[in-house]
């Protein structure tokens, strides 16, 4: 890496442009001259067009970053030639067994070794086990490149703290953890996010070790929701309102508050996984963090149960009823469907022979339809309902901009998922 003025030597190409690479490539473009690749064309095309589908980076910014000249998006792998710092934020998603699929990781990897040079750092933010940055990818680009790590080039780890939809922690505004595959390095990795960073960095002694604290980071929460999700299971049968239990216990000034609920997405629901198949790997066979993704697997199933036994106490004819699920995306207020454990909901529900209908304003119909193979809806459909399933917190649905009474039959049904509606209009809740 050549020396001077950090902001003027380093040519940033960011590898990945969702969820975590866009915003990311558009912070660093306010400091560095910065090129994001992505192997979609069409995404590229959108990007260029000023517009993220993801509603990740608002268009007013992302034009601004364009028409800077300070980044550029491209789908041309010629293009990122010219960069001597490599950010590769590809997704790491689990496979139909919950095994770890590195797959976009090492073809990331390899996309790197055919382009880096002798003096290039490449710094990895996907989420993955100990071991996987040094062990994996290193020497896909190894392979690729003919060069050698700590000898040609050199490596860091800085992993993501992305919260789809939360524009409160963005990644401006958080700090993060950084590493390097040598001292030298990790004070280069360090500066470079420094640069742009209000909350600073923190600088872990190795890579290994800031590939353990990210993969704990999710998985601890995973745990902690999981025992709560039970709770709500245990008071259901006992009649006692489990959030009502929460708020009195959170008045100990030690007590850690969550909520129950569904619990997807491309972190939390996945991330437990990449520990415990690390740990599997080492001798150990981890029963907490599995017992934990146990119980709050079972939450869709469960949600629909709960729903069908709350219709028939009601004399509510099941077969052919018509249920509306209202939310589709797998947190609130953003359109990200990855991994949404609402289809759980679904699926559970279609095997009682139901008329189903999903209604989502934020998520996208086409993409729905690709992923999961079902037909959603984007705006109410003008019919009545047996019972209603408010499964995502959406701010219109927090706001209560959806007239129930409209909605529903004089007798119905209301299960409340994430506990945002008047307490005396529904049925049930987690």
């Amino acid at each position: 890496m050549k020396s001077g003025n950090i902001t003027e030597t380093i040519k940033i190409a960011v590898i990945g442009l969702g969820y975590v690479g866009l915003p990311l490539a558009r912070l660093f473009s306010t400091r560095f001259r910065t090129i994001g690749y992505d192997m979609d064309p069409d995404r590229v095309e959108s990007l260029k067009k000023g517009h993220d589908t993801t509603l990740e980076v608002d268009d007013n910014l992302l034009q601004e970053a364009l028409d800077g000249g300070r980044l550029s998006c491209t789908s041309d792998i010629g293009d990122i030639r010219s960069c001597n710092f490599y950010v590769v934020a590809v997704p790491t998603p689990v496979d139909v067994n919950h095994n770890p699929d590195l797959s976009p990781l090492i073809g990331a990897s390899r996309t790197v070794g055919s382009v880096i040079k002798k003096g290039d750092i490449v710094v990895y933010e996907s989420t993955v086990y100990p071991g996987v940055t040094e062990e994996e990818c290193i020497p896909r680009i190894e392979e690729v490149s003919g060069l050698r790590l700590n000898e040609d080039f050199f490596a860091g780890y800085s992993p993501e703290r992305v919260n789809p939809g939360d524009k409160e922690h963005t990644v401006m505004n958080i700090r993060k953890i950084t590493s390097g595959s040598t001292p030298e390095t990790a004070d280069i990795v360090d500066k470079v996010y420094n640069e742009v960073l209000e909350s600073g960095t923190y600088k872990a002694s190795s890579i290994k070790v800031a590939e353990a604290a990210k993969v704990i980071e999710n998985s601890q929460r995973d745990i902690n929701i999981a025992f709560v999700n039970e709770l709500s299971k245990i008071f259901s049968l006992m009649g006692i309102d489990t959030l009502e239990v929460l708020d009195a216990a959170a008045t100990k000034w030690n007590f850690i508050k969550m909520n129950p609920g569904l619990v997807g997405g491309h972190c939390i629901s996945v991330d437990p996984y990449y520990l415990a198949q690390c740990a599997q790997r080492h001798g150990y066979n981890p029963e907490i963090i599995l017992a934990g993704r146990r119980v709050n697997d079972s939450m869709g199933a469960y949600v629909a149960s709960q729903t069908i036994k709350l219709m028939l106490k009601k004399g509510i004819q099941v077969l052919k009823s018509k249920v509306i699920i209202m939310g589709f995306t797998f947190k609130e207020n953003c359109p990200d469907v990855r991994n949404t454990k609402i289809i759980d909901i679904y699926k559970s529900l279609q095997e009682y022979n139901v008329d189903l209908t999903v209604y989502d304003p934020w998520a996208s119909r086409e993409v729905v339809r690709k992923v999961y193979g079902i037909d959603i809806v984007n705006e109410l459909p003008h019919e009545k309902f047996d019972a209603a399933i408010v499964a995502v917190a959406h701010g219109q649905f927090r706001r209560h901009e959806v007239d129930m009474d409209a909605l529903l039959n004089p007798v119905h049904v209301i299960y409340d998922v994430k506990g945002i509606l008047p307490r005396e209009i529904i049925d049930g809740r987690l």
